[in-house]
């Protein structure tokens, strides 16, 4: 493992998630509280438009405008579009002021807790997950998608990852999570520290992992319109078991719909509001134990 030499932390890449927006804003305001490491820490304020706005984005989803082509396409020129070229050109591989790390910050109206999110099972980083999960009972590790052709911020670079909390609403502040995500960067800034220094932090051997299966959408009409909501015994039981046959929608009328899949899921970003533009009511993982 080469040396980190500049950690990226970015907040506000959804304009109307103030956890890592105003984490953001305290660091740039007490910078001290970052200095005091062998390597640079960098901090962004990803979209400043969104965040004044305090809205998600201004004309699209900055979280989507990062795949290699789009980047490379100078026809796409919303705002979101310049956005991401510009945070490319600050922390990207062929950049002067290229990142080693990357530690994108949002927060979810689900109940994630604190939730370390993987875009690839680089070693380091599950050694990293594992360390955090072992000293911090709030976190969860999940895995999703093999990043290579990524639309993500994280995939700027092979040591990006997200840390997503919640619940929390949107355009709000919750100062437990806030302190929480605070502590967690500071544990990771620590491990980053003393990793450079040769230490071996290993404090467990296995990681619990909760890998991506597939996103699940709301009942709907012919015309695209929901018709049933997340039923009662499912809502803000994000990482717990749902069997087959277990409810998981309430339509209008007040019918149950039982989840009819052959195997137990551990139901992720339940109910996330941002997600109902994008037709998901969830996302279903599978529990692994991972030795590392």
């Amino acid at each position: 493992m080469n040396k980190i030499n500049r950690v990226a932390i970015v907040g506000g890449t959804h304009g109307n998630e103030f956890t890592g927006a105003f984490l953001i804003k305290k660091f740039t305001q007490f910078p001290q509280l970052i200095q005091n490491y062998g390597f640079e820490v960098l901090t962004l304020l990803a979209n400043p438009q969104a965040f004044a706005a305090a809205r998600r984005y201004i004309d699209k989803d900055l979280n989507r405008c990062f795949l290699n082509k789009d980047l490379q396409d100078h026809t796409l020129s919303t705002y979101e579009d310049i956005q991401a070229k510009n945070i490319s050109s600050i922390l990207s591989e062929d950049s002067k002021t290229k990142a080693d790390v990357i530690v994108d910050l949002h927060s979810t109206t689900a109940n994630m807790g604190l939730s370390v999110i993987l875009g690839n099972q680089h070693p380091f980083l599950l050694q990293l997950s594992a360390y955090l999960s072992a000293i911090n009972p709030l976190v969860k590790v999940c895995y999703t998608i093999p990043e290579a052709g990524s639309d993500f911020l994280r995939s700027l670079c092979e040591l990006g990852f997200v840390v997503e909390v919640g619940p929390v609403a949107q355009g709000v502040l919750n100062a437990d999570l806030f302190q929480n995500t605070e502590e967690l960067i500071f544990q990771i800034l620590d491990y980053l520290e003393r990793c450079n220094r040769g230490e071996i932090l290993q404090v467990k051997n296995t990681l619990t992992l909760y890998k991506l299966l597939a996103s699940i959408d709301y009942p709907r009409n012919e015309r695209g319109e929901i018709q049933a909501m997340i039923h009662p015994q499912l809502q803000f039981r994000d990482y717990q078991p749902l069997h087959p046959g277990d409810p998981i929608f309430l339509t209008l009328d007040g019918k149950a719909i039982a989840y009819e899949g052959e195997s137990t899921v551990y139901p992720i970003f339940i109910n996330e509001a941002a997600y109902y533009e994008k037709g998901v009511a969830m996302c279903f993982t599978e529990k692994q134990e991972l030795t590392i």
